[in-house]
């Protein structure tokens, strides 16, 4: 069943794209040319709304120095700041908005905050760029410490000059784009070096955040036994894989689904951070345990 606010966007004739890859691959760099294709008009990019080389609303995620403080503002968890994107979303007229995301789940986290409809099209980095300009992009990002905001120089100086790196401007001429569409324009993008970039990444310990969804698990029900856990990350994101032991009578498959949410819900409230995914893999069904009346 749809939304209230689903219904309100499909009335305005709103659709909304994403385009999902992993951190550093040249999202940024390319959106540019996925909004002349489909005639997007808006694009939400690391917390910031832009239309035609404006900042319109939001924070970048590029000025916060640690990556934590990064993602929370790429995902608009503060409701100040998305309140503040999502009041000009309504006040504006436009038809197409293009989101930019690590996962996607991240780009619907996103439109979701931000009261828009879920995406009708991703698009994945893999469809436009080829495996060594990505190749190329994650090592600017790894050992540079180079990210792009999707706006002139003249911009970003303007909004975050202790930042700003270097500009890159882009011809497009017929069909030179790899994602195809006749254009003879100059684009400029921006390339900042933010201070998460320079110091290193922020992580988070692995034991405090097993320590954590241990926690979580027993809050939800202490009867159940966590036998294994496996924390996978990458850039941006977690993946948590955990092997339980379930009392017998466990209602299987609405109360798994429900600790997933509860997990998620929490750990990423408290820490900031994204969570991918929360496998959950039953072991065994437990008996309960028997009192011997011998013994009484």
């Amino acid at each position: 069943m749809k939304k209230f606010k689903d219904f309100y966007w499909l009335i305005k004739g709103i659709a909304v794209y994403a385009l999902v890859g992993e951190s550093g691959t040249g999202k940024s760099f390319r959106a540019k040319l996925l909004t002349q294709k489909y005639g997007i008009e808006l694009l939400i990019d690391d917390g910031l709304l832009i239309r035609d080389d404006k900042i319109l609303a939001g924070h970048s995620a590029k000025k916060e120095k640690t990556f934590l403080g990064a993602v929370k503002i790429a995902v608009f968890d503060d409701k100040k700041h998305r309140d503040e994107v999502a009041r000009v979303l309504q006040r504006i007229k436009f038809k197409k908005i293009l989101i930019l995301g690590t996962s996607e789940k991240m780009v619907i986290k996103i439109a979701t905050r931000l009261q828009l409809p879920p995406p009708s099209k991703i698009i994945h980095i893999e469809e436009l760029a080829t495996p060594e300009e990505i190749e190329q992009a994650k090592r600017s990002r790894t050992i540079e410490g180079k990210h792009v905001i999707p706006v002139p120089s003249i911009e970003v100086k303007r909004n975050y000059p202790k930042i700003f790196y270097d500009k890159i401007r882009l011809l497009l001429r017929g069909n030179t784009s790899p994602i195809g569409g006749k254009t003879n324009k100059v684009f400029e993008k921006s390339v900042v070096r933010p201070e998460f970039s320079k110091r290193g990444r922020i992580q988070i310990a692995e034991s405090a955040l097993a320590e954590m969804c241990q926690n979580c698990i027993s809050e939800f029900d202490p009867e159940i036994v966590v036998k294994k856990l496996t924390i996978k990350t990458d850039l941006q994101c977690y993946r948590f894989i955990i092997v339980i032991d379930v009392p017998f009578g466990t209602q299987l498959s609405g109360k798994i689904h429900k600790l997933q949410q509860y997990i998620i819900e929490n750990i990423e409230r408290f820490t900031g951070i994204l969570l991918e995914e929360v496998s959950i893999i039953i072991d065994k069904i437990t008996q309960p345990v028997r009192k011997d009346n011998n013994n009484l």
